[in-house]
């Protein structure tokens, strides 16, 4: 994305734009010159990801890898947003396109060159990779690090050289394929689901595999795209998109046990999940007083309360899957989005009055939850992370913007709560009051609920079994764990509760988009949760806090007026966090809050045994 972006405003306008910075040489630039230019960029942008990022997350978890590399590109789709806007760009031709006819079938001319360069980059690549000192020292890297280090190579240096190479083929991609798809950030960044789906068919290891089945994949989305347009009984839009969690989840099926792993010289560990501590008195001071805050705010800071506490149920349904199990899911909002689009449907279509509605909506994408848990049994950390994002575009695709389903532009309309004959709706009496009190009491009765039921798990045989799969699998299992059930169980929690956060946005909002729930809002709510704290209670509601929308976007758009910039500096912030503070934010105050009371214990000791001895002051 980035890459094209270059290109493209080189060729258009003269100018050298990378993210954060603009230079202008004065006129549209050639294509040879802007072609280079466009590789130059790529390989700074692929070295400074593994220098700045990646490198020192080398022995990180394979959780805090998967979020910097979310989150990186999340930063660089906020920057290229801000800097160029969401709308599509169409550029011109660069490869021959007249039509030519094969088959039978008449097609451009660029998608023969775009296939043809294909299997000569994959000839390029088998052979640096088998015949080269360098591919057979990257090789080498990846089964063993340390081995590698020993005969005298810097695996930084490879890593290094392996990134850049990543970086120019994917910016070249991305430059070749632009005048065939809409260039705009949202489409460029998700090519990378279908292309997963082809590497794990080639096993992350070959190259002539790889191709084919992305070659294959490919002709298999066109060809569903005009099935979907010649048979009505078929869904209009999705099936293409849909078609790449398909392969997926079967590739993981058959090749799951045999994926290679990266590996480390050394590997951290997770986030440590405390036990929390008498979390019941904890609410009994903390509720009367976040229930003081909603009375006296109106407006839009009782918007950004409700929306944050929103938010927090979500981190707290990450808290279960990811923190406690150890199961990475990118595909949060595909489970509320599949709660929030089925209670409209029964609150508004059948009739199902509250609680009942948006309970057993919430069960709806629990069972979701469990189907999506599925490849866990035979998976668990990026791959799983690919299975779940694959899943979340499916999801988004098949159902969410089919306007049968969801009611397209116009949305799917949700009917205010009402408990006992009394309105909790959104609905605006007096200005100044949106969203009512009731309401907002209502989220936050529900919020402590979840809080109060996910640190209990934390304190039961569950959470333990849970923190036991998480640890060891293996181990786990020999002592008895069904570490098959406890995953599933995790997913279908975890599922629940974002479906419960899906209903209360729905009655929030009054009318779902199907906007609200895509993919890319799953990624940002990890980054949330982790920069709060994945692992406990606590930092799941300092998550809630950093949503979008939320409090801390509230006070950087209002006070400091910034609120345009606060998915780059999330984004930014979460790789920082990663690389200094895994344990998130409330786990880093907790920890410095530990470290003060032993520090203040120690200096009493010290103080007590000098005036025992008769020499204190």
């Amino acid at each position: 994305m980035v890459a094209t972006y270059v290109f493209v405003e080189l060729r258009q306008h003269g100018d050298l734009v990378l993210p954060g910075a603009r230079l202008n040489l004065g006129s549209s630039v050639g294509f040879v010159p802007a072609l280079a230019l466009t590789v130059v960029a790529a390989t700074v942008v692929g070295l400074l990801a593994q220098v700045l990022v990646f490198g020192p997350l080398r022995a990180a978890p394979p959780l805090a890898r998967v979020v910097a590399a979310v989150e990186l590109m999340i930063a660089l789709q906020a920057a290229v947003v801000l800097g160029f806007g969401t709308g599509p760009r169409a550029v011109a031709p660069i490869l021959p396109n007249q039509p030519v006819h094969v088959l039978g079938a008449t097609l451009a001319r660029d998608r023969l060159w775009l296939g043809a360069l294909v299997v000569v980059a994959a000839v390029v690549l088998g052979a640096v990779y088998r015949r080269t000192t360098f591919g057979l020292a990257t090789r080498a890297a990846s089964e063993s690090e340390t081995g590698a280090a020993l005969l005298g190579w810097s695996p930084a240096g490879l890593a290094a050289g392996n990134w850049v190479i990543a970086a120019v083929l994917a910016g070249l991609a991305g430059v070749l394929v632009s005048p065939v798809t809409a260039l705009d950030p949202s489409t460029y960044t998700l090519l990378v689901v279908p292309a997963l789906a082809a590497a794990l068919v080639g096993r992350l290891t070959s190259f002539p595999v790889t191709v084919a089945a992305g070659l294959a994949l490919g002709m298999t989305q066109s060809e569903l795209t005009h099935l979907a347009a010649t048979f009505k009984w078929l869904p209009r839009l999705g099936l293409g998109d849909a078609l790449p969690f398909v392969v997926v989840v079967v590739a993981i099926a058959v090749t799951g046990s045999r994926l290679p792993s990266r590996s480390a010289a050394a590997q951290a560990r997770l986030p440590a999940a405390a036990r929390p501590r008498h979390p019941t008195r904890a609410a009994l001071v903390l509720v009367p007083a976040a229930a003081i805050v909603l009375a006296l705010v109106h407006g839009g800071w009782r918007v950004a309360l409700v929306t944050s506490m929103t938010g927090a149920v979500v981190c707290l349904s990450l808290v279960v899957l990811t923190g406690y199990v150890g199961q990475l899911s990118l595909a949060q909002m595909a489970f509320a989005g599949v709660a929030g689009f089925t209670l409209s449907r029964l609150a508004q279509g059948a009739g199902v009055p509250f609680p009942l509605a948006p309970l057993v909506a919430a069960v709806g994408a629990a069972a979701l939850g469990l189907l999506v848990g599925i490849p866990a049994l035979r998976v668990r950390g990026v791959n799983l992370a690919v299975v779940t994002l694959a899943a979340g575009v499916a999801v988004e695709a098949l159902v969410f913007r089919n306007p049968s389903y969801t009611g397209g532009l116009k949305g799917s309309v949700v009917p205010e709560p009402r408990l006992f004959g009394l309105d909790l709706g959104i609905r605006v009496r007096h200005p100044g009051q949106y969203p009512r009190l009731g309401f907002a009491l209502l989220v936050l009765g529900v919020l402590v609920l979840l809080a109060l039921a996910v640190a209990n798990l934390r304190r039961s045989a569950s959470g333990r079994r849970m923190l036991a799969v998480r640890a060891n699998e293996r181990a786990a299992a020999a002592a008895g764990v069904d570490t098959g059930g406890v995953k599933l169980l995790a997913f279908a929690l975890s599922a629940f509760l974002a479906g419960v956060a899906g209903t209360l946005a729905g009655y929030q909002q009054g009318r779902l988009s199907f906007d609200s729930f895509g993919v890319f809002v799953s990624l940002g709510f990890l980054a949330y949760a982790y920069l709060g704290g994945i692992a406990t209670v606590g930092g799941a509601l300092v998550g809630g806090v950093l949503v979008g929308g939320g409090v801390a976007s509230t006070a950087l758009d209002r006070w400091l007026g910034l609120g345009r910039f606060h998915l780059l500096l999330s984004g930014v912030g979460l790789v920082a966090v990663a690389l200094l503070v895994p344990e998130g934010i409330a786990g880093a105050a907790t920890r410095a809050v530990k470290a003060n009371s032993r520090g203040r214990a120690r200096t009493a000791s010290v103080a007590t045994t000098a005036d025992a001895a008769g020499t204190g002051r």
